[in-house]
């Protein structure tokens, strides 16, 4: 519905329903049905959220305008090439018309050519699109929960029991004329419900969009008990053959049935459909974005009106908003680009027919190439965590401060090569993870030690770490081996105090009761925050890691991440996991118990001199007789992390099920 040569025929379409040989009406006219509503949208992503003057409102949406689109009946219009911009600003002298509009554009496309003809940006409502990569039941529970699909499916079987549900190709309507004429007859009735008073989905405009290119690729789906009709709308197969654009429906809401929400369990049974059908999305139109994520939407793409009228200007200096590149990036970082795909990660590309990858096109879904925007994702990630104790203030955050990566040691080897240029010293402070300094000197990069304080490894030196004078500083808070955590005064002062960038690697914080660093990386831009979903999440298999930074700091990471690592396997389990959190959630806290619980029984034992205090879901245990008894402990066929050379005569123990827990336990009385 993108296609030029759709667009045009979709205009020949809305000249039939205004019954004019150009398309020329007023806003006010097209209205609700073309989501026309001149002021902010709901700022679902940076870009032009232009308001137009208040004074200028009334004029505007009164006044003759020239369409330049296929609205309504396109979820968007392509911005156009220069040459059609000023092919439509001469069809509009021609016509004496006063006012252009280009509705529905999006903010990917190059929209160059309509600012220099003096179009301004309306922000409008994001287009939703449910991606259906899977069985439909397994990818809605992964969005909406599973409650949520089970009120879905209440819904579709309530419904099915006292409605059909048929699809009447376009070409076909002259046999039924009764579908036709329910078809006028709801929509008309919705348009007045909603204020208006003429319906663009009349019958000069449905005979004139059958007979239309796009019109070969529609059908009508209707919904009736017995000779009435209570539902019908339009669905179009995209020209990739890849999905389905929902472009309309309408109700009788006088109806029984109607009133049980038959607009949510007709689009159930439309994503039945898609899937049986071997089609991968559909599109829902544009609208509420926080409604369709309710809907299983997971593709957001934010629109803009764009709109030519006497007396509007854009404001000077105002464009798309871009974040500026970090001035902690490297200087070879700074001199080069996001690699191309990732640039690109934005611009939607499912209703595309990609002749761009290079990939085997017989051996689909498999062979497409992982999703690369994963706004969405990251919205959802940011949901979830918002929601746990210890992150107040993390609204502060939006999908532009998160980076994917595979795993969050891959965090960490990004940040060091996109941070730090030879001969910049990186600060550990052992004992600490050994891959922070095992991949700085893979880097070539100084390696500078500061060692933990007191009795329980948590003192942080901050004064000898600043004095290192360090690019980058790694701090493990929880500690991995210790399982403590770092005075948070001190942290943070660390924070505000360091010319260097200070990264904080958080990768067991669920199972500790004090609070993460995540919301200050709103206030600092030299603060980084890694996250896993390997330890509390329970998806080690997915390799999904999280950085937490200012965008500009984002930015440069991008730069040096290879494109696709972030697999769609790995992402539906992710969403499926951050999506449905009662069994996760209850396990850490299972977790927890059984750590302090094998804490206490530990301390008791004969084989231990002392167990470390934890925050994480480990213990860190120094051994009477250290070798011979993770020895033993091997030769009963457990495996512990033997830490001796980190911190002496010690093992680290993972809290297991408590069957394993048992066995553990039995194994040390036997070798003491």
């Amino acid at each position: 519905m993108r296609r030029s040569a759709d667009v045009d025929a979709l205009q020949h379409v809305l000249c039939a329903a205004l019954g004019s040989r150009a398309p020329v009406c007023s806003l006010a006219r097209l209205g609700h049905s073309a989501g026309i509503r001149l002021g902010r949208g709901d700022g679902a992503g940076p870009g032009p959220d232009t308001e137009v003057s208040e004074a200028l409102v009334p004029a505007a949406l009164e006044r003759p305008t020239l369409i330049g689109g296929g609205a309504p009946y396109a979820p968007t219009s392509p911005a156009p090439t220069p040459d059609a911009v000023d092919e439509l600003v001469r069809r509009a002298e021609a016509l004496d018309v006063p006012q252009i509009l280009v509705p529905r554009v999006r903010r990917s496309d190059d929209t160059s050519a309509l600012r220099a003809a003096g179009f301004v940006p309306v922000a409008a409502d994001s287009e939703c699109v449910v991606r259906i990569p899977g069985e439909v039941d397994d990818v809605l529970r992964n969005r909406v929960g599973a409650g949520q699909l089970r009120d879905l499916r209440r819904r579709h079987r309530a419904v099915s029991r006292d409605l059909t549900w048929e699809r009447i190709p376009l070409g076909e309507l002259d046999g039924n004329p009764w579908a036709r004429d329910a078809f006028v007859k709801l929509h008309q009735s919705h348009v007045e419900r909603h204020g208006g008073s003429h319906s663009p989905y009349n019958a000069d405009a449905l005979d004139a969009l059958a007979h239309s290119a796009p019109g070969r690729r529609t059908e009508m789906f209707v919904r009736r008990r017995e000779n009435t009709v209570v539902q019908a709308g339009l669905l179009t197969t995209s020209h990739n053959g890849r999905g389905i654009y929902h472009l309309t429906q309408a109700t009788d809401h006088n109806d029984p049935v109607a009133r049980r929400n038959l607009h949510l369990a007709s689009l159930y049974r439309l994503y039945l459909h898609a899937r049986r059908s071997g089609l991968e999305w559909v599109h829902l139109g544009s609208g509420d974005t926080r409604r369709a994520r309710r809907l299983g939407a997971d593709l957001f793409v934010p629109l803009d009106h764009w709109l030519r009228a006497p007396g509007l200007a854009h404001p000077a200096g105002e464009g798309e908003e871009e974040w500026e590149l970090s001035p902690f990036a490297a200087p070879s970082v700074a001199s080069v680009p996001i690699p191309g795909p990732a640039r690109f990660r934005h611009r939607p590309r499912f209703d595309l027919v990609d002749l761009s990858g290079n990939t085997n096109p017989f051996l689909v879904p498999e062979s497409h190439y992982p999703e690369l925007d994963t706004a969405e994702l990251a919205r959802t990630y940011l949901a979830t965590l918002s929601t746990l104790p210890g992150h107040d203030g993390l609204e502060a955050l939006g999908p532009d401060h998160l980076l994917f990566t595979s795993g969050a040691v891959d965090g960490v080897m990004l940040l060091l090569a996109a941070l730090a240029s030879s001969g910049e010293r990186v600060c550990v402070t052992p004992p600490t993870f050994e891959l922070y300094a095992h991949f700085a000197r893979v880097l070539r990069l100084p390696v500078v030690e500061v060692p933990l304080r007191g009795d329980d490894l948590n003192g942080l030196d901050t004064e000898r770490i600043l004095a290192a004078d360090a690019r980058v500083t790694v701090l493990c808070d929880p500690n991995n081996p210790v399982g403590t955590r770092l005075d948070p005064e001190r942290v943070r002062d660390l924070v505000t105090r360091s010319s260097g960038l200070v990264v904080i690697d958080e990768a067991y914080v669920e199972f500790s009761e004090k609070p993460s660093y995540a919301p200050l990386v709103a206030r600092h831009d030299n603060l980084i925050v890694l996250r896993t979903l390997s330890k509390a999440w329970g998806l080690a298999g997915a390799r999904c890691g999280i950085a937490l930074a200012d965008p500009g700091l984002i930015d440069a990471l991008r730069r040096v991440q290879v494109p696709f690592g972030f697999t769609n396997a790995s992402q539906h389990a992710v969403r499926d996991r951050l999506t449905n959190t009662r069994r996760p959630l209850a396990s850490i806290r299972l977790i927890r118990a059984e750590r302090d619980r094998m804490a206490a029984a530990l301390a008791a034992h004969p084989a231990v001199e002392r167990v470390f205090p934890s925050d994480a879901n480990f213990l860190l245990v120094r051994l009477r007789e250290h070798q011979r008894v993770v020895e033993r402990l091997r030769g009963a066929g457990i495996l512990v992390a033997d830490t001796g050379h980190l911190v002496p005569a010690t093992c680290r123990i993972s809290i297991g099920n408590r069957r394993a827990n048992a066995v553990l336990l039995e194994a040390l009385s036997a070798a003491s």
